[in-house]
């Protein structure tokens, strides 16, 4: 909130021939692009969560959704699986990238190429840490800053905060949104949830550990967007392993 508050004021106080991020802004677009920044400030959890909507609706219509083996594979793995305030909407693109994500309209999108690498537990405690960002806030905070930036750019107008956003637009907010990185706090926090996740519906407590394990393997050896998101901005990974293995120890120990 700071650094919007901070930007605003900059935007303000520039001149009519001011250059912002290479763009030769006017007193007209500074003010319009403030406005709809302040407008977005204000922006609703629902309003969010119909941000989330359109924008999954346009990464469906731009990959291949699969329909066979692997959609009905994800169908078992997650058979009987509910989340309070959530009506979950899980699909399979079919890329080789190893991916997934949970948006905050319930959607659930996993790429084949992590089906591929993953076994069923592994695969419902990566699904369940993505639901874990969804739970604990992190995507609407996600998706809230994805388009107070686009707001302040002058992507978005005022008069037209949060309504029915056009392609383009919707492109440039969805493209921050799905390239945005949590915290160290953020996908602990996560890890956790995907392990109570494994927990509650009696599969491997371990499947959350194995899942980190067998993902920090392949950062080293397979480029992937996903990969950089799940490691290359938190160094120290082994804590995270750590950790999740430390509760599964736990959970072992007091079950038996």
């Amino acid at each position: 909130m700071k650094k919007i508050v901070f930007l605003l004021a900059a935007m303000l106080s520039l001149t009519s021939c001011s250059i912002l991020g290479g763009i030769n802004w006017d007193s007209a677009q500074l003010g319009q692009a403030a406005g709809a920044a302040m407008t977005a400030m204000s922006i609703t959890d629902a309003q969010i969560v119909s941000l989330c909507a359109q924008s999954i609706a346009q990464e469906d219509a731009q990959n291949r959704i699969d329909n066979g083996s692997y959609a009905a594979r994800l169908k078992r793995v997650l058979s009987g699986v509910t989340v309070k305030g959530l009506v979950l909407d899980p699909k399979v693109y079919i890329k080789n990238d190893i991916n997934a994500f949970a948006s905050g309209d319930g959607s659930i999108r996993v790429y084949s190429g992590l089906m591929d690498v993953m076994d069923d537990n592994e695969l419902f405690a990566i699904i369940g840490h993505e639901i874990g960002h969804v739970v604990n806030q992190d995507t609407k905070r996600a998706m809230k800053s994805a388009y107070l930036a686009a707001a302040a750019r002058g992507v978005v107008n005022a008069a037209g905060a949060v309504g029915v956003l056009s392609q383009s637009v919707l492109g440039d907010i969805g493209q921050a949104y799905f390239n945005s990185q949590y915290s160290q706090k953020q996908e602990l926090a996560a890890d956790k949830f995907g392990f109570e996740f494994c927990v509650a519906y009696k599969k491997d407590p371990y499947a959350m550990y194995n899942s980190l394990q067998k993902l920090q393997k392949l950062s080293s050896s397979r480029q992937s967007s996903y990969l950089e998101k799940m490691f290359s901005s938190h160094p120290d990974n082994e804590t995270r392993s750590k950790k999740v293995k430390d509760m599964a120890d736990k959970y072992v120990k007091s079950a038996k």
